[in-house]
């Protein structure tokens, strides 16, 4: 599969006719809602766990140096945490856009902290797309993100932005806190 997923994701038509949907982040999405919601709220998603294993070549790094990314890996029993937009068909070709780098729009059941439920969407970077890197020690990830930056920003920043964001929702994950305890350290050791 291609970089751009925009096209496929266009064919998505589960949704259609709906007048909202909701819409489970776990990335860059918990942090920065650059689109409008109707409602936000934390939520989950089970077999799914978060990993830095998708490369980006559109905002976090570029083609030549590509920087990681989060997308979800399936596994039996794993709880992802993150948040759920309630938003309006409309808000999928701007998404669409955002997520084109091999991210696929699928369906999944989104979990409330109420115990509420619902179907939505989730965008997901699976292995068979060309940006996807796979698994990594933590610590060379944290090297390649350390070292990546893209028209978005440092990469630093979406990994350091994405551990605040599920601090303050009073979430773990020990793979991103333990990528982000080697980032700090290789970013104070070249200072």
């Amino acid at each position: 599969m291609s970089h751009d997923t925009t096209a496929i994701n266009k064919l998505m038509d589960k949704f259609d006719g709906h007048h909202s949907v909701w819409l489970f982040g776990y990335g860059s999405l918990i942090f920065k809602a650059d689109f409008p919601y109707i409602e936000r709220r934390p939520a989950l998603i089970r077999d799914w766990s978060r990993r830095f294993w998708q490369g980006s070549h559109d905002h976090r790094g570029t083609a030549a140096a590509p920087g990681r990314v989060t997308t979800l890996i399936p596994q039996a029993g794993a709880i992802c945490e993150g948040m759920a937009y309630l938003v309006t068909p409309e808000e999928f070709a701007h998404l669409d856009y955002r997520e084109k780098n091999g991210y696929l729009r699928l369906s999944t059941d989104i979990l409330f902290e109420d115990g509420s439920s619902v179907e939505g969407l989730v965008y997901i970077a699976t292995a068979d797309n060309a940006a996807f890197l796979g698994h990594a020690p933590e610590l060379d990830i944290a090297r390649q993100i350390a070292s990546s930056s893209g028209p978005s920003g440092h990469n630093s920043d979406y990994l350091l932005d994405l551990a605040a964001a599920l601090r303050s929702l009073g979430k773990d994950d020990a793979h991103v806190f333990e990528i982000e305890r080697h980032l700090k350290r290789l970013l104070k050791d070249r200072q």
